[in-house]
């Protein structure tokens, strides 16, 4: 249908609705003369008489009224969406979809989205954990969280935490058996506990800096799993070395449960961003969320 024929049956329904040609028009906002034209146009298209004008009055004839029966339904449907198109952007509500890593999702996004879905019962998060530099446009994200070094040129990126740091430690079981690790390279001499990030291209290899200089090795280790709260717990155990985030180790290295190593070779490095294209038409809810997420420190 065309713009002016949806235009002509709105004109037709105001006049059946207000029996009136001058309230019809002022209801419109438009002249008498050229709502009058309008419905002549219309009924000389569907050649049929849908008015019968008196002097007086203003009637419906039988098929007039059932055109009306027909299109006053369709447009309250029209309407209705409208309003609730225009109340999605006063107020936060519908679905926000994610991809973060599993560390991003547990430490920076959940806190924030629990306090944001008790506060806005019409709000739903949801998270899918990816290791990946997802292309969120051609998977359907609304946004993705990674590291601030790897957000590309083309996306907008937000600041979500402060500096991260990796920590290399053991327990004080496991250097009663080993010596400490003085450089990155005396690692290839200890047991390693092993991240596997398929994603990634398998096992995640360490990474250090000194002096500007980066420095990768490929450790080995008896035990290998994919999450880090296991690895933790191995490296609590006494079953070797971890490379973890330090919020992970924070608590255990306080009590003495674990001890660091290598800390003049882990400096800090870029934190958490939130990336989103830069043509996304940002909803109330996807405001709400880069406000509740975004860092301040």
């Amino acid at each position: 249908m065309r713009r002016d024929e949806m235009g002509d049956l709105i004109a037709f329904l105001a006049v059946a609705e207000e029996r009136s040609f001058t309230r019809a028009a002022a209801r419109l906002g438009t002249s008498q003369s050229a709502v009058s034209a309008v419905v002549r146009r219309l009924e000389e298209r569907l050649d049929v008489r849908l008015l019968t004008r008196t002097t007086r009055s203003v009637s419906v004839t039988e098929a007039g009224q059932r055109l009306v029966d027909a299109l006053r339904p369709a447009f309250d449907g029209i309407e209705a969406q409208l309003a609730a198109l225009d109340d999605m952007r006063s107020r936060p509500s519908g679905t926000i979809r994610l991809t973060a890593s599993r560390h991003a999702a547990e430490r920076i996004v959940m806190p924030v989205a629990n306090r944001l879905m008790a506060d806005y019962p019409e709000l739903r998060v949801e998270i899918l954990l990816d290791q990946r530099f997802v292309d969120i446009a051609k998977e359907g994200f609304d946004a993705g969280i990674r590291l601030g070094e790897s957000v590309d040129r083309d996306m907008i990126g937000v600041r979500i935490s402060g500096d991260l740091q990796l920590v290399v430690a053991g327990s004080p079981a496991y250097f009663a058996r080993s010596p400490a690790p003085q450089t990155p390279q005396d690692l290839t001499g200890h047991n390693c506990i092993n991240l596997r990030l398929p994603t990634l291209g398998g096992l995640y290899a360490w990474e250090f800096e000194k002096d500007g200089r980066p420095l990768t090795v490929r450790v080995e280790g008896q035990f290998t799993t994919n999450d880090p709260e296991l690895a933790l717990h191995a490296a609590l155990d006494g079953r070797g070395l971890v490379c973890l985030m330090t919020d992970y180790l924070a608590p255990h290295l306080a009590s003495g449960r674990l001890v660091r190593v290598l800390a003049d070779w882990c400096p800090p490095f870029p934190g958490y961003h939130l990336y989103y294209p830069s043509r996304r038409q940002i909803t109330p809810a996807f405001r709400l969320l880069i406000d509740a997420l975004r860092w301040r420190g």
